[in-house]
């Protein structure tokens, strides 16, 4: 296991110390998140978070949780969620994040927003003092007349670019969207306002900006496992 995985894992089993038995989860998606979901594995093998039940937020997340025996269900089953537990692509120092690298950001922003707490977990290289610093800012849009954003996308100090699978065909998500990702070469100064823009857009279906999200975040670094909570605006 790389440094990166090594961190990735102690931070997952730190934020699972916050899951008890008979929670109503939400399950995220990443690299990260299937640490936590394979943490969470374990502690149910070990009788230690039975009657757990996940509700995921992608069609990857949901075949993991069925190879690990982790019970799955969703919000139209479950619409209340004790606890969700994500990674990220980017946190800032006020606990704002980026979110929608690995193209579930509208599954992912709609389980968060069931949720009591939003814990998310992350390796040291994810913090940054302004978002858009490393991670370009996936926005969700609908298929049709995807182009049409893309000089309002630029207008905002953006490059945009829309996003393709492995085939170099455009990327769907799982709720049949197109992903373009906004470059911001000097980071997003107002994240609130950009988002709040590109919210204005009919076609827009969501963006990868999680802001006044997430309650706490775990954070992994070489030598220590930091909890951080989320100070209210």
């Amino acid at each position: 296991m790389s440094d990166r995985e090594a961190q990735k894992r102690r931070a997952a089993e730190k934020a699972v110390e916050l899951v008890e038995p008979g929670m109503r989860l939400g399950l995220g998606t990443g690299s990260t998140a299937r640490h936590v979901l394979e943490v969470i594995a374990e502690r149910r093998r070990e009788g230690k978070l039975q009657n757990v039940v996940g509700v995921p937020t992608s069609e990857a997340t949901a075949r993991h949780a069925r190879e690990l025996g982790i019970p799955i269900s969703s919000l139209d089953d479950t619409p209340e969620l004790d606890l969700g537990i994500d990674g990220a692509d980017e946190v800032d120092g006020e606990l704002n994040l980026i979110k929608g690298l690995g193209g579930a950001l509208l599954w992912e922003k709609i389980v968060a927003s069931a949720c009591r707490r939003f814990v998310v977990v992350v390796d040291e290289s994810k913090h940054v003092q302004r978002l858009g610093q490393k991670s370009p800012l996936p926005v969700e849009v609908v298929p049709f007349a995807w182009s049409t954003h893309l000089p309002a996308f630029e207008s905002l100090g953006a490059e945009p670019t829309l996003r393709l699978n492995s085939q170099g065909k455009p990327f769907i998500t799982d709720g049949g969207h197109q992903i373009i990702d906004l470059k911001f070469h000097e980071g997003i100064v107002d994240p609130y306002a950009i988002d709040a823009e590109l919210h204005l857009r009919p076609g827009v279906v969501e963006t990868g900006l999680f802001l006044d999200m997430a309650d706490y975040v775990v954070v992994a670094r070489s030598e220590e496992v930091s909890l951080f909570q989320r100070s209210m605006r």
